[in-house]
């Protein structure tokens, strides 16, 4: 009867993923090579305004680290048409919020307002693309408030560095090798004529989407678009040529040091495929295998039964370039950080020597349908998606296929990427150490 049981809810789950969760959308290019990504959902009198550029913080040469964290911030700062510092308040001011993140390999903004703004979201998205105010100043301004952040999330933060750790000593070539914040000493170094020039290469229409989501009229939508958008002049073309990393074919080791802890952490990561490529989807499921949850089978062995870590988890880091494949944990007691690594192995080692049972598999399943329902579930989170898959996976499509490339992934498959990726003498071992260890 369970069994049956599980295979209706399956069954409905698959049904409801296959239709009632599909998401239209229109799409087209202006003559500056801006895509325009278009989804009108008119239940609700919302509208999401957002532009992506495919600029991240891997794109800098050396000594110029963290431009793309610098401009998250910088391009708040004022336009000739927005006063300076008044971008939040017009935005509060009208009843809407807003916000812009930044990661390796792009940067993000976004305006969510009543549908009755829409004109106000595209003007000022168009502003910051078109007109924004760069000066020394500002400039100086925003690399105060980015080491603060630094200081705050990084520096002060109990286990703020272990990221970057890992990046410096995954990749030997690689921009990846170096935050996506930065050094600071390289933006102390960053001259204004420099900053104008990363602006001019990267913030322009042919390196960007434009999405707009919500409760939206199409035409009037389109010829504001057209209004605001097409007189913006394209720029160069982009050319990225980063260097390939030599395969790692032994085990690598390293120390960090973190004066804002007291527990150490043992850290196991490895080299990984960029996300378009399927295997990152097959170490998604793995990592949700590993560690998603108390009955995982990382958290039960090492928390539950053997008591031997305060935390244990496997994480899939998916970059556009290369991911990194994470497992750590933190002792408890007398525990030592190699009985962990050791134990963390055992574990890893049977994904990649035998097949995972079928209930665990179906559980897998399981688990990415119910994400894929609830990945959609806002006019916000479309409109990031829409964005992200056009401008990074060259696919926007996958807002309504990606479940089935999990769906399409078998036992046999696990098995087989983690013997590809997730070998000992393929990963890096970190001991991650509270900093009074340094002199031992």
């Amino acid at each position: 009867m369970k069994k049956k049981l599980l295979m209706a809810a399956s069954v409905f789950l698959y049904g409801l993923c296959s239709s009632a969760q599909e998401v239209n959308y229109e799409e087209y290019d202006l003559d500056n090579g801006l895509h325009v990504i278009l989804h009108q959902d008119n239940t609700a009198p919302i509208v999401t305004t957002s532009v992506m550029y495919h600029v991240g913080g891997k794109d800098r040469t050396e000594g110029r680290t963290g431009f793309a964290h610098l401009f998250e911030h910088l391009l708040f700062e004022g336009t000739e048409n927005i006063e300076k510092g008044k971008w939040f308040e017009i935005v509060a001011s009208n009843g809407g919020s807003n916000n812009a993140n930044t990661t390796q390999d792009r940067t993000y903004y976004y305006e969510v307002f009543p549908s009755n703004n829409l004109k106000l979201g595209l003007w000022m998205e168009s502003e910051r693309m078109l007109h924004p105010i760069i000066e020394q100043g500002g400039v100086d301004t925003q690399k105060e408030v980015v080491k603060e952040e630094k200081r705050l999330r990084y520096d002060n933060s109990p286990y703020g560095q272990f990221l970057p750790e890992l990046g410096k000593n995954l990749f030997d070539k690689h921009p990846y090798k170096d935050p996506n914040i930065g050094y600071m000493a390289d933006l102390d170094a960053a001259t204004l004529a420099d900053v104008i020039a990363y602006n001019k290469k990267y913030y322009v229409p042919n390196n960007a989407v434009l999405v707009v989501a919500g409760d939206i009229d199409l035409p009037n939508t389109k010829q504001m678009i057209k209004d605001y958008f097409g007189p913006i002049p394209k720029g160069e073309e982009i050319v990225r040529n980063y260097p390939k990393e030599t395969p790692i074919t032994a085990q690598k080791n390293a120390k960090a040091y973190d004066s804002n802890i007291q527990i150490p952490a043992s850290m196991i990561a490895y080299r990984t495929p960029g996300f378009k490529e399927k295997d990152a989807y097959v170490l998604d499921m793995i990592s949700t295998y590993l560690s998603d949850g108390p009955s995982s089978k990382l958290y039960k062995k090492m928390v539950d039964d053997q008591k031997q870590a305060l935390q244990v988890g496997a994480f899939n880091i998916s970059q556009e370039d290369y991911g990194m494949y994470v497992v750590f944990g933190l002792p408890v007691g007398e525990t030592s950080l190699e009985t962990l690594t050791t134990e963390m192995e055992e574990e890893v080692e049977k994904v990649r020597t035998s097949l995972i049972s079928e209930k665990d598999y179906q559980k897998l399943q399981n688990k990415f349908e119910n994400q894929f329902v609830n990945s959609n579930s806002s006019v916000e989170g479309i409109a990031n998606s829409l964005a992200r898959y056009y401008l990074l996976y060259g696919d926007t499509s996958l807002i309504n296929k990606e479940i089935d490339i999990y769906r399409s992934i078998t036992r046999e498959d696990i098995k087989e990427v983690a013997n590809k990726y997730l070998n000992p003498n393929q990963r890096l071992v970190l001991e991650y150490l509270p900093a009074e260890n340094t002199a031992n």
